[in-house]
């Protein structure tokens, strides 16, 4: 969120993704709860940047709390506040990011909890085939090696998907018609695993689990790359729909600071930006609650024209503002 001065809490230069580029803003963790085209959100967290977190002085000028005074990265805020509404029992079938927080630590640390993820990933990031293998290297003198290294080196994502054409996928009906781009994937390990010296390539990172490498290519010729743990008998239609379930959350933002005023908060304090914040996701739940109520209401005045062969679908129909994943996923 752009800000002016320099004494609101947690503001500083950094990127700020409304505006594309460094500003002076305060940056918020966010964590949104969606089912269909249902997003309420259920964290709002002030991430601070390192000009304050070794200041102790300003921190206690802003009342941030003791507790919360330690620097920690929005990685790590990111998982806490998910353990946090786990602990509330909130539960849910996927965690969806972008590529801030696609990054091993954050996967890593989803995969300990259990939890299914598809995130974003730089085209950049190292991968080895699904069928790379350790071996002990051949020593061509001196001691036999103790090590296992890969039987294959790690290329980039961009690179092991460079020959694939892909297919076009429609995973939703918008306001304009069926979206739709064309993707790729491919089961890969990622080089996210401990790293060790492998010959004359230096320091490098052993496979990590297997897991779903997908290309997005949009109309544009723009490429996205995204990372997925669902399991490998997946289809390309379920990656593709699970992956771009985020654009609801990302209105739900928008929505939050166009329509509620999200962004105009006017203190300096820690309480006071939290306050802001809890108030502006209790009221998006409750007009998220009363357009369900209103959307019921037409539903059921609304006078069947063929026979209701679907009556019986708890799912819904894709679109429509009653329609259900088979799970809620939190996204960031």
């Amino acid at each position: 969120m752009p800000k002016k001065g320099n004494r609101s809490v947690g503001v500083a230069p950094q990127y700020a993704t409304t505006l594309g580029k460094t500003a002076n803003c305060q940056t918020l963790v966010s964590l949104t709860l969606a089912r269909g085209e249902v997003p309420v959100a259920v964290s709002l967290a002030l991430f601070l940047p390192e000009t304050w977190t070794r200041d102790p002085d300003r921190m206690v000028s802003a009342g941030v709390p003791e507790g919360l005074r330690a620097a920690r990265t929005k990685l790590k805020i990111a998982v806490a506040e998910i353990d946090r509404v786990r602990a509330g029992g909130v539960r849910f079938g996927c965690v969806l990011a972008d590529a801030g927080y696609g990054s091993a630590p954050f996967r890593q640390a989803l995969s300990a909890r259990g939890l299914s993820w598809a995130v974003g990933i730089s085209g950049r990031s190292k991968v080895y085939p699904a069928d790379v293998t350790l071996i002990f290297p051949v020593a061509g003198r001196g001691r036999p090696r103790k090590r296992h290294v890969p039987d294959q080196v790690s290329v980039s994502a961009e690179t092991i998907l460079a020959d694939m054409s892909g297919r076009a996928v429609t995973w939703r009906r918008g306001t304009k018609g069926r979206l739709r781009a064309r993707f790729c994937a491919l089961r890969v390990r990622m080089a996210d695993g401990p790293t060790q010296r492998i010959g004359g390539q230096g320091n490098q990172h052993l496979p990590g689990d297997e897991v779903w490498l997908v290309r997005e290519e949009r109309g544009s010729g723009e490429r996205k790359y995204y990372l997925s743990n669902l399991p490998a008998e997946a289809t390309l239609k379920q990656l593709a729909a699970t992956i771009k379930a985020r654009w609801i959350c990302e209105q739900a933002h928008q929505q939050m600071k166009e329509e509620l005023g999200l962004d105009h908060f006017e203190g300096r304090s820690w309480t006071g930006l939290h306050r802001h914040a809890l108030m502006t996701m209790m009221a998006y739940a409750f007009l998220q609650s009363r357009r369900l109520a209103a959307a019921g209401r037409k539903k059921k005045n609304r006078l069947p024209t063929t026979p209701a062969l679907d009556a019986g679908d708890p799912a819904g129909h894709p679109g429509s503002p009653q329609s259900a994943a088979t799970a809620a996923m939190p996204a960031l």
